[in-house]
């Protein structure tokens, strides 16, 4: 018999229930957000966490814009040829972070794939104002691939983050129908390049996009392999009728099953659960890697 879970896909399970956007910390949130121009991977990629997020007064704030040169299959952010390239942009996140007193930030991007760096120039600028502003701040990056060129991954690199995080998303087998333009092994190498220079790393995956579990296993062990230390598992979630449909609701049991596997096999923090993404509790998912007392807050601009 098929479990009631894996007959309906168009139903959320109980297990998957997020807290709606209330309160004077979401609304504090949505204005210091709207204030300095900023855009959210939470507003733009669907966060499912949002609600819970703004209301404990954390975002994740999103450079290069709000449109993407890539089309994967599995996100909500916009995708085109993006208008803007806005050199204020660094300032106005060091801003917000020094006015949310944060002791972990966590900063993600569109891909830009039309610019000659890849956008890199303003992710080591953004960092550097960060750093400049809030000199005790931990500084997480959620990068782009930038196409492999190791030269661009150094310039980020070379700004000095505290935790380089770029996604594998999903197994081997599936990276074209989901990420369309990356590639597995050209993201594993940038994940290998950032930890060769001495940066913790981190990376995601998401579950029920038609994955099979020899599969799951096999990149938990590629991602082991490599020495990255924090890994994130979550349940994806279709944002629209136009993108990949899901192809099972995961069950809690299993995500404990693969925390479990991935703390065997070697990973320093694994973080597994249906409502989990790249940057949730973020703070935590550092504090539990490194025990430093610079991360150890549970204020943090890395909600979705």
């Amino acid at each position: 018999m098929i479990p009631a879970y894996l007959m309906d896909t168009t139903r959320k399970p109980s297990w998957l229930r997020a807290k709606l956007p209330a309160g004077p910390g979401y609304s504090a949130t949505r204005q210091l957000v709207d204030n300095n121009q900023l855009h959210t991977v939470c507003q733009s990629a669907q966060c499912p966490n949002l609600g819970e997020c703004w209301s404990r007064g954390t975002a994740t704030v999103m450079i290069l814009g709000n449109i993407c040169t890539r089309s994967c299959n599995f996100c909500a952010i916009q995708t085109g040829r993006p208008t803007e390239l806005d050199l204020g942009e660094p300032a106005r996140v060091a801003d917000a972070v020094a006015k949310m007193n944060l002791k972990h930030c966590v900063i993600t991007s569109v891909a830009r794939d039309e610019l000659k760096d890849g956008g890199a120039g303003v992710w080591a600028a953004t960092i550097r104002a960060i750093r400049h502003r809030n000199p005790h701040t931990a500084i997480e990056v959620l990068v782009p691939d930038f196409k492999g060129q190791m030269e661009l991954v150094d310039v980020v690199l070379d700004a000095k983050p505290d935790i380089y995080n770029h996604n594998l998303e999903t197994v081997e087998r599936l990276q074209k129908p989901v990420r369309v333009q990356a590639r597995y092994d050209r993201s594993r190498s940038v994940l290998r390049h950032a930890k060769g220079r001495g940066f913790v790393t981190k990376t995601g995956i998401m579950l029920g996009l038609g994955e099979e579990q020899g599969e799951i296993e096999q990149t938990l062990r590629d991602i082991a392999a490599d020495k990255t230390d924090i890994l994130t598992i979550g349940q994806y979630l279709q944002p629209t009728p136009q993108h990949l449909p899901i192809s099972r609701w995961v069950e809690p049991a299993e995500f404990i099953h693969w925390k479990n596997f991935g703390l065997s096999i070697g990973l320093g923090v694994v973080e597994s659960g249906a409502l989990v993404r790249s940057s949730y509790h973020a703070d935590e998912q550092s504090q539990k890697y490194t025990g430093v007392e610079h991360l150890n807050t549970a204020n943090a601009l890395a909600g979705s």
